[in-house]
């Protein structure tokens, strides 16, 4: 797996209520499409449920984690493609073309209309079981073992709770939807003179509610950095 940008979340504990939006429950599908029988997915579950995953590292295309089984612990990689450059400039426009769904995502909500507009301009972010591919350094013969299967199930807790992770899998981590967001709100708000006076102005109002709302978040990122090193708050970022 290559990538420059890679998370790593801490091990996972079986959601007390499951998985409860319909972007998780879809990931929970694929999952099971990806998988060759029952005899995967139950121990698979068995694995995920028992906390037997470890920390999992989230990067551009994929996830790798440990999965102890018994004695053994196994190395799992999981496989997902990656936007290409159209999809992703398609999907920095889609999140932008309502100022409310910047703000959804950063709240852990996945709009279905945004899901939905991305697949009318091509761009699939919810995977089907075959984009799913899986390796383990385990001797299971077969792809997913349950060990990856286990780590899948537990990726899909992270994308039940946070929809941002199933972006940075496609390549668009939240940093990078941010400036990728800023970049073309500062685009759009620029005067241009072939525009109508009019539809400028609207364009521009639009690009400054989706402005404000990633000026917030890059407050809160570097909040958040300063607080995690122990260092003083100054007055001009709270």
């Amino acid at each position: 797996m290559g990538g420059v940008t890679r998370t790593t979340f801490t091990r996972q504990t079986q959601p007390a209520r499951g998985v409860r939006t319909w972007w998780g429950k879809a990931w929970q599908r694929a999952v099971e499409e990806a998988a060759y029988s029952d005899a995967e997915l139950r121990p698979g579950r068995s694995h995920a449920r028992r906390g037997h995953v470890g920390a999992i590292s989230v990067e551009p295309g994929g996830l790798l984690a440990a999965c102890r089984d018994g004695d053994d612990a196994w190395t799992v990689e999981i496989g997902i493609p990656v936007l290409d450059d159209t999809a992703r400039v398609a999907l920095v426009e889609v999140v932008a073309a309502e100022a409310g769904r910047i703000a959804e995502l950063l709240a852990g909500n996945l709009p279905h209309d945004l899901v939905e507009h991305a697949e009318e301009v091509g761009v699939e972010l919810l995977p089907y079981g075959g984009e799913l591919t899986a390796t383990c350094t385990c001797p299971h013969y077969l792809d997913p073992c349950p060990h990856a299967v286990a780590v899948l199930i537990q990726a899909g807790w992270l994308v039940d709770t946070d929809p941002l992770v199933l972006f940075a899998l496609r390549g668009v981590d939240r940093d990078s939807l941010l400036a990728d967001l800023h970049a073309r709100t500062v685009s759009v708000a620029a005067p241009s003179g072939t525009a109508d006076d009019t539809d400028h102005a609207d364009h521009a109002d639009h690009a400054d509610d989706v402005e404000l709302v990633v000026d917030a978040a890059m407050r809160a990122q570097r909040l958040v950095a300063l607080f995690e090193a122990g260092a003083e708050l100054p007055d001009g970022l709270v």
